[in-house]
């Protein structure tokens, strides 16, 4: 399996430590990195009324908040050493900033690559920005 750098497990369990999944107890992290190579990590933030954030949603909110707008590589970390994929909301907000390169990686918390997928593998025929009328 890919390895992936030593500065992004870092940024991974970094995050993952710092999660708030109280509730759940199943922290996640993510990082988005931009094709300039700026990178943003996330974690889970879970709250008493089940509406939480996740470590994906909070990277990308990092991201724009920087002023980026564009995916060149998303990396996800869960608690164990299964696949934890992107949720359905948040492979609908990966999609808005992906571009057809994207990948979008599961890590181990060894920092081997589980699995890559590109966005049309992980949200088929999905629905963006360029099916809406122009603004």
């Amino acid at each position: 399996m890919d390895q992936i750098s030593n500065e992004i497990v870092q940024q991974l369990l970094t995050a993952l430590g710092n999660a708030y999944a109280p509730y759940s107890n199943h922290p996640v992290a993510a990082v988005m990195e931009c094709p300039d190579g700026q990178q943003f990590a996330g974690s889970n933030v879970e709250v008493a009324h089940y509406k939480g954030l996740c470590a994906e949603a909070s990277a990308i909110s990092a991201m724009i908040t920087a002023g980026q707008r564009e995916l060149a590589k998303v990396y996800v970390m869960g608690p164990g050493e299964h696949l934890c994929t992107p949720c359905g909301d948040c492979r609908q907000r990966i999609r808005e900033f992906a571009t057809p390169d994207t990948q979008i990686m599961v890590i181990s918390r060894q920092g081997e690559v589980l699995k890559t997928y590109t966005m049309e593998t992980l949200l088929p025929d999905a629905f963006g920005p360029e099916q809406l009328p122009p603004r």
